[in-house]
């Protein structure tokens, strides 16, 4: 379908992600806590619970992780979380956007602003980067077996706007008001997601020449390095050749 391919978005993410281990099942098991606070400790009458339960699982989260994390939002002591969003500008006019979950609002905006500046970015006021992406749902998972033709057909009846297959892996996108829809078509077809969510993604990338990717990059890796922050999503446009290089 219609589209620049964003597998080399993806591996980057997931082999920054492996790299920091424990920063990824923080950030899942705190998504699992939000959940369960918000609403019932239930998976099976909470959707964002059993959504965030599905991922640490993808992630190789143990369960009895899984477990306390849902307990210890039930507890009376509970933290609560707000989920602030920031969005700003890296060296080169990338476009960077920032989901966090704190309990400290005044302490994330400093740590964000922080790095921003600190690594030559600026950030912006909140709607500035509405034009910049699109909040859809992505869905990834290994090739199911299923007929190629006939599993698109599906994917659009569920209304799949991008459809990605590579190496025995697919990357399905929908709009963000089909995330559902999509979700119960998997399930009629026996498919469970290794991963699932609402992502930001950007309609159109930069690219830039090695160097000033780095610099890009460096914020990136140093706003995900940040407790309170959840995702962060950018416009770089991060090709095989230049995801292999990065520093």
């Amino acid at each position: 379908m219609a589209g620049h391919s964003k597998w080399a978005n993806i591996k980057h993410r997931k082999g920054a992600q492996d790299k920091r281990r424990g920063k990824l099942f923080t950030r899942l098991l705190k998504e699992i806590m939000i959940a369960a606070k918000e609403g019932l400790p239930d998976p099976d009458a909470n959707p964002r619970l059993r959504l965030a339960i599905q991922n640490a699982k993808g992630a190789n989260i143990p369960k009895d992780n899984i477990s306390r994390a849902i307990d210890k939002a039930s507890g009376k002591e509970a933290e609560s979380y707000i989920e602030p969003t920031y969005e700003g500008y890296a060296p080169g006019g990338v476009a960077v956007f920032v989901e966090c979950a704190t309990d400290n609002l005044n302490r994330t905006v400093q740590d964000v602003r922080m790095v921003f500046n600190k690594y030559g970015g600026n950030l912006g006021t909140n709607g500035s980067l509405a034009f910049v992406f699109d909040r859809m749902g992505v869905f990834e998972f290994s090739d199911t077996g299923i007929d190629e033709e006939q599993f698109t057909l599906e994917m659009i009846d569920a209304n799949a706007s991008e459809i990605e297959h590579e190496e025995g892996r697919y990357l399905v996108y929908v709009p963000y008001e089909s995330f559902g829809d999509m979700q119960k078509k998997l399930e009629s077809l026996g498919i469970e997601a290794e991963s699932a969510g609402l992502q930001r993604i950007a309609k159109d990338s930069i690219s830039l020449e090695l160097n000033q990717a780095n610099k890009v990059m460096k914020l990136i890796d140093a706003l995900e390095d940040l407790d309170d922050v959840q995702q962060v999503y950018h416009n770089l446009e991060l090709t095989e050749e230049l995801a292999s290089q990065l520093s």
